[in-house]
């Protein structure tokens, strides 16, 4: 309990959650809105990397075998 008393002790101390409640709800909104202002084609695109680059790694292996 004592850090809970030394922060009562600040001036001003009540701000910081309201700053930092204020600074989440902005990166959120920000995100939200990148996410929807994606076209169909980036997400598909974005959505088949891990896909596209598994087999790209494995022809390659397979190239450097033979």
């Amino acid at each position: 309990m004592r850090f809970v008393n030394s922060l009562k002790s600040i001036d001003g101390v009540s701000i910081y959650p309201i700053i930092t409640l204020i600074l989440f709800m902005v990166i959120f909104v920000l995100a939200v809105i990148l996410i929807f202002s994606k076209s169909k084609e980036t997400i598909n695109e974005i959505k088949n990397l891990p896909l596209d680059g598994n087999e790209n790694e494995s022809q390659n292996l397979n190239n450097n075998k033979n």
